[in-house]
């Protein structure tokens, strides 16, 4: 095979999900170039939608990137939380101080910040074989194919299975011991549903759905499971869900899942990097560094992960341009990467401890304890999401980072 040594990169992303397409963005916007590699031919999707919280939007406002999604979305303001065994019905309430959540396409948040990328940032079918640390200031990596690039900056957004964080020495993320089926229904002529999101209790099972706009559906169903999950293709799936999982759950549910379009069907366990590994895990080597699933994979029981994701493109991203205008237009890479990890690691902890716990009150049998725990539970939801309402803060003015970096902004030690 023939070795191909391509041009020196400033920044070299690994992955291009919400982290990655977040931080090229951010750095975009600050006039610096990062390449991003992705495995797949193609954006993924997987997952098919996902819940973002205000703290999440003011993450993309940040990067100028929610003018494509906030009209796509309404907010939602109530849910409903129903105990299948009982027939009893609690209201819970999304209103924050910044507002509710929407619930979003992953496939349109990643088009909408793909799009706010210049031509080229993404090279696709791209897929990292090895890295190797020449300096402190300088990484190597190599492509399935061949290639082999050299890097100043490399950031792992490769996700919970992360071939950088590995490389870095982080622990394997932990199962939770659950598994979570999601999917969409679509009825091209309206479903005729309220804009809340409702869910469903059942022993050790949460199940759920929320629209998304007025013809597409998002549903859920969350279970314990051993780690390999449940098995079989998406039409064996859904008749297991139908059949198995969800006898006596209310029609509105069993007719969503009936309704689902198979192509957008998955599972997969519910993975978490526990708080004392991020907390005293091996982080970032030099000018290598993990963001997003790649350091902080979390279950999805308080909706953070992809609002945490762009969180954390938001600060490295700041980071990094401070460290420009402190250096008078040169970048030191560790120093950016050390004080991007002291701000977030902290609140990423805390969400993979909060999702955790949010998860087991939510879905631990239904002895008379754990029913009491979880009324007052979502009796002070509105308490427990107090966190969604957090800034992660805004980018440095731009021009004012290529003045002082007019004649370095790319040429990063």
């Amino acid at each position: 095979m023939e070795i191909l040594v391509e041009k020196e990169e400033d920044v070299l992303i690994i992955g291009a999900g919400i982290a990655g397409l977040a931080t090229a963005v951010g750095l975009s916007r600050l006039g610096i170039r990062a390449l991003v590699l992705e495995r797949s031919d193609r954006l993924r999707s997987t997952g098919a939608a996902l819940t973002l919280f205000p703290n999440a939007w003011l993450a993309l406002d940040a990067l100028s990137a929610s003018h494509e999604l906030i009209h796509l979305y309404q907010p939602i303001i109530k849910g409903s939380v129903t105990n299948v065994s009982t027939g009893a019905i609690q209201q819970v309430s999304y209103i924050g101080k910044r507002g509710g959540p929407r619930t979003i396409h992953r496939r349109k948040l990643l088009e909408a910040l793909a799009n706010e990328l210049p031509s080229g940032t993404i090279r696709f079918s791209s897929k990292l074989v090895s890295i190797q640390s020449q300096s402190p200031s300088l990484a190597i990596v190599s492509l399935e194919d061949g290639t082999i690039i050299k890097a100043k900056v490399l950031i792992g957004c490769d996700g919970v299975h992360s071939v950088v964080g590995r490389w870095l020495g982080l622990s394997d993320p932990i199962h939770s011991g659950r598994s979570a089926v999601r999917g969409l229904s679509v009825y091209p002529q309206g479903h005729g549903l309220n804009h809340e999101i409702k869910q469903f209790l059942d022993d050790d099972k949460r199940a759920g759905f929320v629209p998304l706009n007025h013809t597409d559906v998002y549903w859920f169903l969350a279970l314990k499971t051993p780690q390999q999950g449940l098995a079989g293709n998406p039409e064996q799936l859904q008749r297991e869900i139908i059949n198995s999982y969800t006898k006596g759950f209310p029609s509105a549910y069993l007719d969503i899942v009936k309704n689902a379009d198979l192509s957008t069907l998955t599972c997969a366990p519910l993975m978490l990097r526990p708080p004392w590994n991020i907390l005293a895990g091996n982080l970032a080597k030099g000018n290598i560094t993990v963001v997003g699933d790649a350091m902080h994979p979390m279950t999805p029981d308080l909706g953070q992960g992809g609002g945490s994701a762009l969180e954390d493109g938001v600060v490295l991203s700041r980071h990094i341009a401070l460290s420009i205008l402190k250096n008078g237009g040169k970048i030191e890479a560790e120093d950016a990467i050390q004080g991007y990890l002291m701000e977030r690691k902290w609140r990423v902890s805390w969400l993979v401890t909060a999702s955790y716990i949010s998860g087991w009150v939510q879905q631990d049998g239904s002895n008379l304890f754990m029913k009491m725990f979880r009324y007052i539970f979502y009796r002070f939801w509105t308490r427990v999401v107090r966190f969604t309402d957090y800034d992660c803060g805004k980018l440095p003015n731009a021009s004012i980072v290529s003045c002082v970096g007019s004649e370095n902004v790319n040429k990063l030690d």
